[in-house]
C-alpha cells in the first residue's frame, strides 16, 4: 500500500511518482477522469478517456477507498489480502476446529487454510522422530502465516483460518516446555480479527496423532488464558457442530456489523 502523503489534486507530483515508479513514462494512460489530459501530458503520455459518465463500470477510485467491501470485484488480489479481515479458529486437539473452520468457510463463501501443523506432524511422526524442536515450531507459524496471506488475496471480505502462529506458541510451550521469543515475535507480526475458541466438551477421539484427554483440558485452559491476555475480540463455542456454527456465524456477524469493515452480505449470510 502507497503511503497516502501526496496531494491526491496535484497532477505533477502524481505524473512524476508514475515514471518513477515504473522507470519511464507510459506510452498511453487510459482513465475514466477530468484531470486525465493534464496527468498525461506532463508524462508526455496519450491520454484515452474511457466511459465517463461511467454507465458500463459504475465505479470510481473515491467508492473503492470509501468502502473497499461493497466493491471486492475491483480489488486487485494483493490489495484484497491488506483488506481481507482475518477469523481464525483455535483450539485444543479433537475440539472441531477443523470441521468448524471448513463450515464455517462455505457459510461465508470464502476460501480457509487448513493447519500446517498437522501436515508437519504426520510427515513428522512418519518418520519415527518423535522429539520436537523449537526451530520446528519456527518453520510452522512461519509456513502458517505465509499460507494464510497467500489464501487472503483469494478471500471473499473474509478469511477462515484453521488456527495460527497464536497457537503455535502453546503448542511450543506445550511440547518443548519453553517459551520462544521467535514463535512468540512471529505471533505478534500476524494479523487476526476474531478468535474462536472450540469448547472441550464433546467426545475425545483418539487418531494416532493426538495426546490424551486430560492433555486437552490442560491446552483448552491455556488457550483460554492466553486469549485473556491478549486484545483481539474472541469468544469461546460450545454445544453441537450446528450450534457452534451458528454462534460462529452470529459472533462474525456482531462484529462487523456497525463497521466500515462490514462485507457485502452474500446470499448465504441471509440465514444468520
Amino acid at each position: 500500500v502507497i503511503d497516502d502523503r501526496y496531494d491526491e489534486n496535484d497532477s505533477r507530483v502524481w505524473a512524476e511518482n508514475t515514471v518513477r515508479w515504473l522507470g519511464r513514462a507510459p506510452d498511453a494512460v487510459f482513465t475514466s477522469e477530468d484531470y486525465g489530459d493534464p496527468y498525461s501530458a506532463l508524462m508526455g503520455s496519450k491520454h484515452i478517456l474511457v466511459d465517463r459518465p461511467r454507465t458500463r463500470v459504475t465505479v470510481s477510485g473515491t467508492a473503492v477507498r470509501k468502502d473497499p467491501f461493497a466493491n471486492w470485484e475491483y480489488l486487485e488480489p494483493v490489495v484484497r489480502g491488506w483488506f481481507a479481515r482475518r477469523v481464525c479458529i483455535v483450539g485444543a486437539e479433537s475440539t472441531g476446529t477443523t470441521t468448524l473452520a471448513k463450515a464455517l468457510a462455505e457459510r461465508l463463501e470464502t476460501v480457509w487454510v487448513e493447519e500446517f501443523g498437522r501436515e508437519y506432524t504426520e510427515r513428522k511422526l512418519a518418520g519415527n522422530d518423535p522429539t520436537w524442536r523449537s526451530e520446528e515450531f519456527i518453520h510452522i507459524a512461519r509456513e502458517q502465516t505465509r499460507l494464510e496471506d497467500k489464501a487472503a488475496r483469494e478471500a471473499n471480505r473474509i478469511l477462515v483460518c484453521d488456527t495460527n502462529a497464536f497457537a503455535t506458541v502453546l503448542w511450543h510451550r506445550c511440547y518443548v516446555g519453553t517459551h520462544s521469543a521467535q514463535v512468540e515475535e512471529i505471533a505478534r507480526n500476524g494479523r487476526c480479527d476474531l478468535y474462536l475458541l472450540t469448547g472441550d466438551e464433546i467426545p475425545f477421539v483418539q487418531d494416532g496423532l493426538r495426546d490424551s484427554e486430560p492433555i486437552r483440558h490442560e491446552m483448552h485452559r491455556w488457550f483460554e488464558a492466553a486469549l485473556a491476555r491478549q486484545q483481539v475480540p474472541w469468544k469461546t463455542l460450545r454445544g453441537l457442530h450446528e450450534e457452534r456454527l451458528r454462534e460462529a456465524l452470529r459472533s462474525v456477524e456482531s462484529l462487523f456489523n456497525d463497521s466500515a469493515w462490514r462485507p457485502k452480505t452474500p446470499k448465504t449470510m441471509l440465514s444468520w
